[in-house]
């Protein structure tokens, strides 16, 4: 991953310098290399612990700086609880913990990965590396001038110390390609919209090509051609033309249904003539989160050669207020032939999406389609920040979609569908209207976008309260999240690789 971290494995051995780092469970129990490592400090750490009240907890730290008997500069403790209860996303975690417990200027640092029951794993070590390297991501490139407190070595090489080098490094390469598509999400999500319009961001995209993606981009004139108008009317009021990308990878059967994941990727939002108040409108850069993971996600399987057929498609537009600006009562012809009444120009992803997924489940025929989009408020009044909205017409997608949520934290909820929803979102003047109000304004959003996906399997995720702003946890301090990456690559690798 390009940045700062340096991540590299190597046999069990004290390091001479730097940060050490090793692991312990409930009771300040180690593993033998771990306590081979500490006997040159003799009952120091027992006794920082008992002075401290440590005792192992998972997540929990002791942190000694300049330990009497080594020639490391500082010796971090990481409680993991108990071993045998911790789970692969546990792993990671711990990574994140480890990783945030070394100094900003510290150059080098070695992680001992072993507890008192062995060894640890290969495919655990790699989560606890794919840990280290999401902690690691930062996002500063803007700063040209740093207060003393925030002054950080220029690089830092991460040493995991482990029983059987060549087995974790197996393990840990395809995750690596996962980190590297979790930054690259970060990083779209983090840009300014000043830097990354939609013509940037389809830029940016193409230079997916040199992993072997192959690379669409759709102007104005061809989506108009396409009748593309709910999406093209989005972005009407904008100085900048809209885009839509396709991302295509090719790692399976040759002829084979194609998975499809479809992205909202509005560069910035000002709600258009229905415009936001100006108040943390700042935020409106984020809205191109569903599109950024769509991309993130595309750049994992090609960099980890996913044995499967993929398609990314993203509806890039900025959604301005101008005198071109589409209005409140504005009827559009959707690329379906279906209408669509503008209540509120600020319901905007919907008509991106309808669009963009109409389009791909014609021209591709995909085995199910999965829609991200930082699509409603509402989700996060229901949900708070700690999960997404998970709406599906299918009830297998959706339980595959839940488990690979649990098994990488990025959470979710699943969110009612039905009929009764549809009347909100009737209009007197066309086949339907692009909002039904506040009441139960995630489900009516959904029920609008299932319009245009006829009988395919198909999932709409909410991130409007992970994607971006969300609390910071022990794997990112990033405002931008990269939710859904990580998720989404553990749903193919788990039931669609052949």
């Amino acid at each position: 991953m390009p940045g700062r971290l340096k991540l590299e494995f190597a046999p069990f051995a004290a390091p001479a310098k730097g940060v050490l780092v090793l692991f312990c469970e409930d009771g300040v129990k180690f593993g033998s290399a771990a306590r081979r490592a500490l006997a040159p400090t003799g009952d120091l750490v027992m006794r920082a612990a008992t002075a401290d009240r440590f005792k192992g907890k998972n997540g929990s730290a002791l942190d000694l700086v300049a330990p009497p008997g080594l020639e490391v500069s500082r010796l971090v403790v990481v409680g993991v609880g108990k071993a045998r209860d911790l789970k692969a996303q546990d792993f990671v975690k711990l990574g994140g913990v480890a990783m945030g417990k070394i100094p900003a200027t510290a150059s080098e640092a070695t992680f001992i990965a072993d507890l008192p029951g062995g060894a640890v794993r290969p495919e655990r070590v790699a989560d606890l590396a794919l840990g280290a390297q999401l902690r690691a991501y930062a996002f500063d490139r803007y700063k040209t001038k740093r207060k003393e407190e925030e002054e950080k070595a220029a690089k830092i090489k991460v040493t995991i110390a482990v029983a059987g080098v060549a087995a974790a490094e197996k393990a840990f390469a395809p995750r690596a390609a996962v980190a590297d598509g979790v930054a690259i999400a970060r990083d779209l999500v983090n840009e300014p919209a000043n830097v990354l319009y939609p013509e940037e961001f389809a830029r940016r995209a193409a230079g997916l090509k040199k992993l072997g993606i192959q690379v669409e981009v759709l102007d104005g004139a061809a989506m108009k051609k396409l009748g593309m108008n709910a999406l093209l009317g989005v972005g009407q009021g904008s100085a900048h033309e809209s885009r839509l990308v396709i991302l295509r990878w090719n790692g399976g059967k040759k002829g084979s249904e194609p998975v499809a994941f479809i992205g909202k990727g509005v560069c910035f939002d000002t709600g258009g003539i229905s415009i936001k108040p100006a108040s943390g409108m700042e935020d409106m850069k984020g809205d191109m989160a569903g599109g950024a993971c769509v991309v993130g996600l595309l750049q994992a399987l090609a960099a980890r050669k996913a044995r499967v057929n993929a398609v990314g498609a993203i509806g890039v537009v900025e959604n301005m207020p101008d005198g071109k600006a589409q209005r409140p009562g504005d009827i559009v012809t959707s690329m379906s032939g279906q209408t669509i009444e503008i209540i509120n120009t600020d319901a905007e992803g919907r008509l991106v999406l309808a669009d963009v997924l109409h389009y791909v489940n014609t021209r591709f025929k995909p085995k199910f389609m999965i829609d991200l989009a930082t699509l409603t408020g509402a989700i996060i009044v229901a949900l708070g920040h700690e999960h997404a909205g998970l709406f599906a017409n299918d009830d297998k997608l959706a339980d595959r979609l839940l488990k690979a949520g649990l098994a990488t934290g990025e959470r979710m909820w699943r969110m009612p569908l039905g009929a009764d929803y549809d009347k909100k979102i009737d209009s007197k003047f066309a086949d339907m209207k692009n909002t039904g109000g506040r009441d139960g304004g995630s489900i009516t959003a959904a029920q609008l976008l299932q319009r245009f996906v006829d009988k395919t399997p198909w999932a709409h995720i909410d991130i409007a309260g992970t994607a971006m702003a969300s609390p910071q946890t022990d794997i990112n301090k990033s405002w931008a999240s990269g939710f859904g990456v990580r998720l989404l690559d553990r749903l193919v690798a788990d039931h669609y690789e052949k």
